[in-house]
């Protein structure tokens, strides 16, 4: 948004970041006490990080408690917003929290269904990138924009099909009828490579889109992309995958943190 238009309301950014993270912890703390309520840790054979729950550290009443608090705070941060930019902005907020509640909650979780990825892509790229460029400026949402959300987006959902691929034999055994368990490990390893390349091709277009090459930034990186789809690609079943699963989140941060170094350059230096 500071590269378009050259101003940034840093208030409306803390809100917007606040936010964002309430909904990621409500998503978490929803997934650590649905996946345990509803039987899926009595197998003991995944593989994953451990849950609260399942551990007994923390009870489900407690952890429905902090999901509770979690969605009041989110909604008292997006107050503003609402206030200041509208419907758009309430239908995102109570879009995303009933997808946070839904992905491992209720008669039909998304987690146990193939629309894990889908459901991340558009909430963790499309609605987080695209929808925070519209509640700073309130104005129509750029291509840019919308490719630099679709890359977020792509990367997001690496990160799931890691969890996935990794516990496709677990969830088929508890019911969990994720992407990888219903079209299979090759489809999974070719939605990791899309996702995972797919975005260093975008950022082409930003560049192009622009005018700058600064946001050329993240191709550095794009090495360490193609190492860890190789090292995705030869994981060995288990738990190895953990550790591609926290290299592809340092992957998304690189990137992110590049794009944002990328487009501030573009306006300091034009």
């Amino acid at each position: 948004v500071w590269e378009r238009t050259g101003a940034l309301d840093v208030g409306a950014v803390a809100l917007i970041l606040g936010a964002s993270v309430m909904m990621q912890v409500i998503t978490n703390l929803q997934n650590d006490v649905g996946y345990t309520v509803r039987g899926g840790e009595r197998s003991r054979t995944r593989v994953g990080l451990p849950r609260a729950t399942a551990l007994g550290l923390l009870t489900a009443r407690q952890v429905r408690s902090a999901i509770a608090l979690a969605i009041a705070l989110a909604m008292l941060l997006g107050l503003p917003l609402v206030a200041a930019r509208g419907w758009p902005v309430l239908a995102m907020g109570l879009a995303s929290i009933a997808a946070a509640l839904a992905y491992m909650g209720g008669p039909r979780p998304i987690a146990y269904t193939p629309f894990g990825e889908l459901v991340v892509f558009l909430f963790f790229g499309l609605t987080a990138v695209a929808g925070a460029d519209f509640a700073l400026t309130g104005d129509g949402v750029p291509v840019t924009t919308w490719l630099a959300a679709i890359a977020m987006g792509a990367l997001a959902v690496a990160a799931l099909v890691v969890n996935n691929h990794r516990d496709m034999e677990h969830d088929r055994g508890v019911g969990r009828r994720t992407f990888p368990v219903v079209f299979g490990a090759d489809a999974s390893q070719m939605l990791y490579t899309l996702s995972l390349l797919v975005p260093f091709a975008l950022v082409v277009g930003l560049a192009w889109g622009i005018g700058s090459a600064w946001l050329l930034l993240p191709l550095l990186w794009l090495p360490v992309a193609l190492r860890l789809l190789r090292d995705f690609l030869t994981c060995p079943p288990g738990i190895a995958y953990n550790l591609v699963l926290f290299r592809t989140f340092k992957l998304e941060l690189a990137f992110a943190g590049l794009l944002a170094a990328g487009a501030v350059l573009a306006r300091a230096m034009a």
